[in-house]
């Protein structure tokens, strides 16, 4: 028996084939174009890329796992959340997607909040309006694209139109959702309220279901496309984080994960749906029924590292990685990088100050710092910034009594140090990270009745492989930088914002000059 998880994630699109005992069996991956930005701000993807991405993906696994695909009992599905995909009558794609990340929609998101208000909005939705989530982006469209979302018969997720490729089924999980801003958290449901509000119709939308609950088989097509077997049970899945978490173990109240991907996040599974009356943390449904989750974002986290390496790192003469030559330079660097400090804004940020108009900062320089100072300070801050969520959480009586790591901050063992010391607490590693694939896996093989539930699956399939304590006296250290982080962001708005104002001129001059030069 076998059971495939496929997760649709910005990059690429992960496969992972899983036996009955959660061991993985085989992987493959598929990547994707490169993102789409006409303009600064925006990111786009093409579904239709998505949808390659994942036959390649699929047929690569079957074809190196060299089973039999009547062997696999199961799919489900995960994939990056907040994207906007717009179909047609006819089920085609009109618009490109437009994907988590894309900042276009702050008059939007401003918008709606005025109109609903701050608080009656997390009390219907149990989050804020920001430019990620997938109403903003609809509004956008209605705004801006008016003849083609005039043609709009329906709305999908990102993973969602993979669905619909392979089953032909409309259908999404309450997880994922939840990044729409369009439902009701705490009921599960969407929310009639918010529809009535943003003008949306109902008919747009997807059906609902629990996460490992079957939405449909695979269709003679996709078989065909794929190599899958014909009525194969597609589950629905959940989004990336929600799917991630479960791959994690993070299922009861008081788990907590931290990753560090391209972003960061710090999620903490609970019993209900908490809210944080000031917006900071997201409140989403779990991908198990009957509990929920908090989550903290942080917009650029391993993208400071990137970021960094790109502009400023050399290709080592001895072939290494060029991120494990930099960060094995900072372990030369002393605790603390001397008192330098970095904000990881250069997206803006999410947690917690809801604002995308915040800029990164690199504070304290002086003559006797070095790169590996730089490199050091850049590991803490982004630590600093989910230590961020682990404040708030402890503010909001939210237990977290265990925190397990991921992402490729996790492969570092000098970033897994810093982030016991930042975090004040020992963070456990897994024999296997596998992703938010992994977790599709094991919700399609709870829906095909491999395991009675989601808990019971985790137990069989997750397991920790080391715990790395803090350092009491680094600890300590770490708590004078974090308390003198938190007051950067203050000290910085005024400036950030002028700042955000002058690059935006700037950026429509540049913007202006090509039209003339084509009117000539």
């Amino acid at each position: 028996m076998k059971i495939l998880g496929i997760d649709v994630g910005t990059g690429g699109t992960r496969v992972l084939l899983v036996d009955e005992h959660g061991r993985v069996v085989c992987s493959a991956t598929s990547e994707h174009a490169p993102i789409l930005c006409p303009r600064p701000g925006w990111a786009e993807q093409e579904p239709s890329d998505w949808w390659r991405a994942a036959i390649q993906a699929i047929r690569d696994c079957l074809a190196k796992s060299g089973i039999n695909a009547r062997e696999i009992l199961g799919v489900g599905l995960s994939g990056q959340m907040h994207g906007m995909v717009l179909l047609d009558g006819t089920g085609d794609v009109l618009h490109p997607a437009i994907i988590w990340c894309d900042q276009r929609t702050e008059e939007q998101s401003k918008a709606i909040t005025e109109r609903v208000g701050a608080n009656e909005l997390i009390a219907l939705t149990a989050n804020p309006a920001l430019t990620n989530f997938t109403l903003t982006k609809m509004l956008w469209v209605q705004q801006h694209e008016p003849e083609i979302w005039s043609r709009v018969r329906s709305l999908l997720l990102p993973k969602d139109y993979v669905r619909f490729r392979l089953t032909g089924i409309k259908a999404t999980d309450v997880a994922d959702a939840s990044g729409t801003l369009l439902l009701d958290v705490a009921r599960r449901q969407w929310s009639d309220a918010m529809l009535e509000i943003s003008g949306i119709k109902a008919f747009v939308l997807p059906q609902l279901f629990e996460s490992h609950e079957i939405t449909g088989g695979i269709s003679a097509e996709a078989a065909r496309l794929t190599g899958l077997v014909q009525g194969t049970p597609v589950v629905a899945g959940a989004g990336d984080q929600a799917a991630g978490a479960v791959g994690m173990g993070i299922v009861e109240p008081g788990a907590v994960n931290a990753i560090i991907g391209s972003s960061g996040v710090v999620f903490a599974a609970t019993g209900g749906p908490y809210l944080d009356p000031r917006g900071r943390l997201h409140t989403f449904c779990h991908a198990i029924p009957n509990r929920w989750h908090v989550m903290g974002v942080t917009q650029a986290a391993g993208l400071s590292l990137k970021w960094f390496c790109d502009q400023f790192g050399t290709i080592p003469q001895n072939g290494d990685d060029p991120y494990v030559h930099l960060i094995n330079e900072a372990a030369a660097a002393p605790a603390g990088a001397d008192g330098l400090l970095w904000t990881p804004y250069l997206l803006g940020e999410r947690t917690p100050h809801l604002d995308p108009e915040a800029r990164g900062a690199l504070f304290g320089l002086t003559v006797r710092h070095t790169r590996a100072h730089v490199v050091r300070a850049i590991l803490e801050g982004v630590a600093f910034s989910l230590r961020d969520t682990l404040t708030i959480l402890k503010e909001l009586n939210i237990p977290a009594y265990s925190i397990r790591l991921g992402g490729g901050g996790s492969r570092s063992p000098l970033w897994r140090q810093i982030q016991a010391n930042v975090y004040g607490m020992a963070v456990d590693l897994l024999e296997a990270e596998e992703g938010a694939a992994f977790g599709a896996a094991l919700l399609a093989g709870v829906g095909t009745g491999i395991w009675p539930n989601v808990d019971a699956a985790c137990t069989a399939a997750v397991r920790v492989a080391e715990r790395i304590k803090p350092q009491p006296e680094t600890a300590a250290l770490m708590d004078r930088q974090y308390a003198a982080y938190q007051k950067l962001y203050p000290a910085l708005w005024q400036l950030s914002h002028e700042v955000h104002a002058l690059q935006a001129q700037q950026g429509a001059n540049h913007q202006a000059k090509p039209a003339a030069l084509r009117s000539t």
